[in-house]
């Protein structure tokens, strides 16, 4: 079956005009916000080995990328995530360099089905940070500083809200709990889609300890300061007392830079991705029914590429971002009130360009009037 000329696969489509400019606006802000901080900009590979997101991203979530084979029979994938890629270069072609490392970029990401229905795209454009080589909350504190500068510098303060959590207390009820690590992934999505019905009754079935009804409990646990005393209750081990009280400790920073207004904690956040281990935050706007991004710490990703380090990182996606300004009425951001172009005409080629280039020289918009017939060049 031969497609129509004008079809494109489902999960892609063309920005233009308007939607194009302020795409545009969105990724040169953001880039200047991580010069700022200075964050050195990096541009990964399209194409990688798929085994690179294997290790990175793990087995089931490097299944989505689109996969293709090189002339030498090895795998290769469109580049599903930046972020294993990042960490891969990290270990190995820049294991000498000084730490810590800070990495910004913008690049494409592919996923051969969309994530749900609401995020239907298949191509699409991330944007974000990496800071590889140093734990410590002043570490998780500075990406998250950048990211709340890049949304506020976007216009939209009041409309986001970055909700925060330590996977250090999902880990250390579920290692109590001594469940298998399939029933350990399956207890996970439960609390992730904060499914507190379902998780009761998978519990039930599985004939768990007490202990375990604390997973039902982090699911209903989401607000600012009152949550952490509620919590200190529901913690039974040493791990999640540990992470819980990390978390407090990167809270009272945030409440002490004014900043708790764009902030909000959830304790049934458990990432998806296979490689965060500490701190994880979600992105959201006001209005709109997915996130914008996220991110995290990932101590042991770099790991799998030689280097062990501490690293934490967020992104941003930036056809949602572009979604989110437009709902907020923001999507003028970083429009000038530029002038009408001037209309040239003139039936001599020569003179007609001559006086294009020398508006353009002066700044000025130009349109050449393309229904004066322009005489035959000189030959």
């Amino acid at each position: 079956m031969t497609e129509s000329l004008s079809a494109i696969p489902s999960g892609v489509r063309y920005y233009f005009g308007d939607d194009a400019h302020l795409r545009r606006a969105i990724e040169h802000t953001a880039m200047s916000i991580f010069k700022g901080w200075s964050y050195e900009e990096i541009t990964p590979p399209t194409v990688d080995y798929y085994s690179l997101f294997e290790r990175g991203m793990g087995a089931m979530a490097a299944q989505k990328a689109f996969r293709l084979v090189d002339t030498d029979g090895k795998l290769l994938a469109l580049r599903p995530d930046v972020t294993s890629s990042i960490a891969r270069a990290a270990a190995t072609l820049m294991s000498r360099r000084p730490r810590p490392l800070r990495f910004s970029y913008a690049a494409q990401v592919f996923h051969l089905q969309a994530e749900s229905h609401a995020e239907w795209r298949r191509e699409s454009t991330q944007i974000g940070c990496e800071l590889i080589g140093q734990n410590s909350l002043a570490a998780d504190m500075e990406i998250l500083a950048v990211a709340a500068e890049v949304l506020s510098s976007l216009g939209l303060a009041g409309n986001f809200t970055i909700t925060i959590n330590d996977l250090g207390i999902f880990s250390g009820i579920v290692e109590t709990m001594g469940v298998d690590p399939a029933t350990r992934e399956e207890l996970r999505l439960l609390v992730n889609s904060h499914n507190a019905s379902d998780l009761n009754r998978r519990l039930t079935e599985c004939a768990l300890s007490e202990d375990s009804k604390t997973l039902v409990g982090l699911v209903q646990l989401s607000g600012k300061t009152e949550i952490f005393a509620k919590a200190r209750q529901l913690m039974t081990n040493q791990q999640s007392a540990a992470a819980l009280e990390r978390l407090e400790a990167l809270w009272k920073i945030i409440e002490s830079l004014n900043l708790s207004t764009h902030f909000a904690l959830d304790l049934g956040d458990v990432s998806r991705l296979d490689y965060y281990t500490g701190l994880v935050f979600k992105i959201y706007v006001a209005g709109l029914g997915t996130r914008l991004g996220g991110g995290g710490r990932y101590d042991l990703l770099t790991a799998n590429f030689g280097k062990p380090e501490p690293a934490v990182g967020f992104v941003l996606d930036l056809d949602g971002l572009t979604e989110a300004m437009r709902a907020t009425r923001t999507a003028d951001f970083g429009v000038k009130n530029e002038p009408e172009a001037s209309v040239l005409s003139h039936e001599e080629p020569i003179a007609l360009f001559l006086e294009a280039l020398q508006q353009r020289a002066s700044g000025n918009r130009v349109l050449l009037n393309s229904l004066v017939e322009v005489k035959s060049w000189p030959s």
